[in-house]
């Protein structure tokens, strides 16, 4: 264990030692200084393509959690299990295939619509929001589609039976249920949105470039060390949403645990 942790986060302490070194030389670390820290707040390349980032990631993962909701609904509603299958079975492509294969064929896609249509420039931040959702939207449907598959199918009768139409049974009874599923399918699809490079890469223009693609063209052929600063502010972040979430996670289960003891000595 302590080999295979090693292995993995040896590289990431590394990073963030050096991102302190003044001299901006891996052979010796000179003196402790925020240096590297200071550049890259000074660098506005680096902020814009952080808010391309984050608004392509928000919204592609806001589209692909509607998109994919209702699509986990359709297929929960549909009584051919063939049909279903055969859904299921394209619906899982975009996951299955290589990132690579997915960016070229996304980028031909656009390339041609564009040339048949008129446009001059296709690629850019539409296409790119376009090719987010396109791949976020079946972690989402297997996501929320296990949630339906559980569900008690005779509150959704019971609540027809009471007078509630279709919509009002779904959005009283149905999303409540549903709502962990879908919370999942939004995180991993913001996640994923944030770190893709590869079909970004494809999909991409030079007037609209992501954090990923930033931090490719800074480092392609020499590895500057406001990047080890950035990458480092990244990998706290990081750390800082995962101990939230953990200790929230905790503090509501705590919250259910005292609600049930209380409940049980009344």
């Amino acid at each position: 264990m302590g080999l295979i942790f090693a292995l993995l986060y040896a590289p990431i302490l590394v990073l963030v030692i050096y991102s302190f070194n003044e001299s901006g030389e891996l052979g010796s670390f000179s003196r402790f200084s925020f240096y590297w820290y200071k550049q890259i707040f000074r660098n506005k390349r680096a902020f814009e393509s952080l808010k391309n980032s984050l608004f392509l990631a928000v919204t592609s993962s806001a589209l692909a959690t509607v998109i994919g909701t209702f699509a986990a609904l359709g297929l929960d509603r549909m009584r051919r299990r063939h049909l279903r299958n055969i859904i299921m079975s394209v619906t899982n492509i975009p996951m299955m295939n290589p990132d690579i294969v997915t960016g070229v064929s996304m980028m031909l896609f656009f390339v041609a619509t564009a040339s048949i249509i008129g446009l001059g420039s296709p690629l850019g931040r539409i296409t790119m929001l376009i090719a987010h959702t396109t791949f976020n939207i079946p972690y989402v449907i297997l996501s929320v589609r296990p949630r339906f598959l559980q569900m008690d199918r005779s509150l959704t009768e019971a609540a027809l039976d009471l007078g509630c139409t279709p919509a009002r049974a779904f959005f009283k009874v149905e999303l409540p249920f549903i709502t962990p599923g879908i919370v999942s399918g939004l995180i991993m699809g913001f996640t994923l949105s944030l770190d893709d490079f590869v079909i970004s890469h494809f999909v991409s223009s030079p007037d609209f470039q992501t954090l990923p693609l930033y931090i490719y063209n800074q480092t392609a052929h020499q590895v500057k060390f406001s990047m080890y600063a950035l990458s480092t502010l990244i990998i706290l972040s990081i750390l800082l949403l995962l101990l939230i979430i953990n200790f929230a996670g905790a503090f509501g289960e705590n919250n259910n645990k005292n609600k049930i003891r209380k409940e049980s000595r009344g």
